[in-house]
């Protein structure tokens, strides 16, 4: 028996038991390999689960187990830390025809993987205010995630934790920054992604800026998301 052979059984329910496995006694193990398949199924649904709980919140808990089954078995860990898994669960739920009603839901579960990632992040060190000025580079923190789409994302989400009214239609950017521990949301104007693209690609404060924008609640939630680091030579 290959280890080929033994996760694709494992992954597949239908699969039949991988040939030599068996157990202490020498006896085929198919009852016992099939109480492990289901226990490992179980097992990464329930961590899609606390990794997605706004998405889950969504559908329902049923409704997602049932879901998270789908994806487990079509994108399953690479990596033995689970805590970076999930990355392609936005593009699975693009393309899984009972959440076609919901066109929202891929984007929300990119919000909650930028979380996520801005979470497990490296540390770094935030810009000094004083370095704040027009003609100033910077760098975004490891960190930073930004998040669009034409769909309320960030209502979305806070209203499904109970912590907002009920999204209105619009598109919305989001921020990703971690001031601290715990990374932070933040709703940005329509124009501020543009003048975050252009600080990523190494204009200044003054380059970067679009004509007519202010820049002002952009650059505070920067700041205060540790976001802006020096410029790496």
């Amino acid at each position: 028996m290959t280890q080929s052979a033994f996760h694709t059984a494992l992954l597949a329910p239908e699969a039949p038991v991988p040939p030599g496995l068996v157990d202490p006694k020498g006896r085929p193990a198919g009852k016992r390999f099939d109480v492990y398949r289901n226990n490992v199924v179980v097992s990464l649904s329930e961590a899609l689960a606390e990794a997605f709980p706004v998405t889950q919140a969504i559908v329902g808990a049923e409704f997602f187990t049932a879901m998270a089954g789908h994806y487990v078995r079509q994108h399953p860990p690479r990596d033995p830390r689970i805590a970076t898994w999930g990355a392609s669960f936005a593009p699975f739920l693009e393309s899984f025809p009972p959440v076609a009603h919901l066109p929202y839901l891929p984007d929300v579960a990119r919000l909650e993987q930028a979380l996520r990632e801005s979470y497990h992040a490296a540390d770094s060190t935030p810009v000094a205010p004083s370095r704040i000025t027009p003609q100033a580079r910077f760098a975004l923190a490891p960190t930073v995630r930004l998040v669009q789409s034409p769909y309320p994302i960030h209502a979305v989400w806070a209203f499904t934790r109970g912590e907002g009214p009920k999204p209105e239609p619009q598109a919305q950017s989001v921020l990703v920054t971690r001031p601290g521990f715990d990374p932070q949301l933040t709703l940005l104007a329509p124009q501020a992604p543009a003048f975050l693209a252009g600080l990523a690609a190494g204009e200044t404060l003054e380059e970067a800026t679009p004509e007519g924008f202010d820049i002002t609640a952009t650059l505070t939630a920067l700041l205060t998301g540790g976001a802006l680091t020096e410029p790496q030579p």
